[in-house]
């Protein structure tokens, strides 16, 4: 795992945290911009996982059902 790699439970957090910061008017205006470039790079990130995560089970369960279905 790399540093633009933060995995999902990781970028889940960081996104509710930027949210917060951004509900709570407590981000300066300058760094506005770059907390919702952030919060979109890790909103990418975790549907890009859940997108991989979902091929993954579904690959394995067709080898499964295929293995059931064999015997």
């Amino acid at each position: 795992m790399n540093n633009d790699d933060p995995g999902y439970a990781k970028a889940i957090e960081e996104i509710e945290a930027i949210v917060a910061e951004i509900e709570s008017e407590s981000v300066d205006v300058d760094h506005l911009t770059e907390k919702v470039k952030r919060a979109t790079y890790l909103i990418k990130y975790c549907r890009e996982k859940l997108k991989k995560t979902d091929e993954e089970v579904k690959k394995i369960l067709k080898e499964f059902e295929g293995q059931s279905g064999s015997s």
